[in-house]
């Protein structure tokens, strides 16, 4: 297995192009058994979607990975992630998610919640060194067949009342 530095890998935007690539390493790294959902055109959809950034790890031009975040108001979701099997263990996932985490930080969101097979210890892991914890098991999740696991990062603390607005007062003359 051919070992690298995740620092020799560029993390780039997504471009509707890389669409086809994406749903393949969706298909087969993270879908597999489960039908494939993520076909080219709603990664496509995705990679267009103004709430969502689709993040492309590349070694050279090719792709070896990719992330794929939804955000809200205050909460975003992981949706996806995939590192290619020979490109595992090199830093390249955690580099993946830290960017999306840091985005997601600077962008005010709360907290990221992600889902992932229950049986993947691995990735659990993986996870729980992001400083993700487990919140919910969900049995059934995925095609009422496969349990999962829904993890949490909390990036930062709601307040818990608003802050006190003096209303105007008139002036009368």
């Amino acid at each position: 297995m051919l070992r690298m530095n995740a620092m020799a890998i560029t993390l780039r935007l997504a471009q509707r192009r890389d669409a086809p690539e994406l749903a393949l390493m969706s298909r087969d790294l993270i879908e597999c058994g489960l039908g494939w959902r993520y076909r080219p055109d709603t990664i496509s959809r995705l990679i267009n979607d103004p709430d969502t950034i689709v993040l492309v790890a590349c070694e050279g031009t090719r792709a070896v990975g990719f992330a794929i975040m939804e955000f809200g108001a205050e909460h975003a979701h992981l949706v996806l992630l995939a590192v290619k099997q020979q490109r595992r263990r090199c830093g390249i996932g955690r580099r993946l998610v830290v960017w999306l985490l840091q985005s997601a930080a600077t962008a005010g969101i709360i907290s990221v919640r992600l889902e992932l097979r229950a049986d993947n210890d691995a990735a659990r892991q993986f996870y729980r060194d992001l400083d993700f914890v487990e919140t919910l098991h969900m049995p059934g999740y995925y095609q009422g067949r496969i349990s999962a696991i829904r993890m949490l990062r909390v990036l930062r603390f709601a307040p818990t009342e608003a802050p006190r607005w003096p209303p105007p007062t008139l002036r009368r003359t």
